[in-house]
């Protein structure tokens, strides 16, 4: 006798009961979300005050917002660290308290105690091959921010290099500034 899984729609996994813990649904499982710890608290802290300044009137950036997306021809919804989604793509009248309903120009995952940058770079590839337009991969031990792109190698800024990106029109940041603004340790 074979023992099959039960595997959850997108449907099933939002109507689960909420609790203290934060799920991400993977290949048809409600997989638990590491806590983060200080540092990377302090680095989403920083990100989200920089990019929060910049995207005024733009689009929203928002702290651990589920996404709706297909994985592997699969329903997918992780909970990246950070979203940016501009006002273009989900108008700002869209006022639904759901997942996002569409891939976000922006998601940022930040590397926590636990995690390789590894397994942060084949999430980001699964993020950009489910439509979202830019990965960044925070390593806050490294002190970089490495950019995935859906047309062009992943590229890596470290102190003064000043990360800019047509998508993100006059955004203008260094690795240097975030890790600055969320005042970790000198290591």
């Amino acid at each position: 006798m074979s023992l099959v899984k039960n595997r959850l729609t997108i449907e099933e996994f939002q109507a689960l009961p909420e609790v203290d813990l934060t799920y991400e649904l993977v290949e048809g499982e409600a997989i638990p979300k590491m806590s983060p710890k200080r540092f990377h608290s302090r680095v989403t802290g920083a990100l989200f005050i920089l990019l929060n300044q910049w995207s005024q009137e733009r689009g929203e950036v928002n702290l651990e917002w589920a996404i709706a997306l297909k994985r592997k021809g699969e329903d997918w919804m992780p909970v990246p660290d950070l979203t940016y989604v501009s006002y273009e793509r989900l108008p700002k009248e869209v006022m639904e308290d759901e997942a996002c309903p569409i891939p976000p120009e922006l998601v940022i995952e930040i590397i926590s105690p636990g995690q390789t940058f590894g397994q942060l770079a084949e999430k980001a590839t699964d993020y950009l091959e489910g439509g979202v337009s830019r990965v960044w991969v925070v390593d806050p031990q490294a002190r970089s921010i490495t950019v995935f792109y859906p047309d062009a190698p992943p590229r890596t800024y470290t102190k003064t290099a000043l990360l800019t990106d047509s998508l993100l029109e006059e955004l203008q940041l260094t690795p240097q500034q975030v890790f600055g603004e969320a005042k970790l340790p000198n290591s």
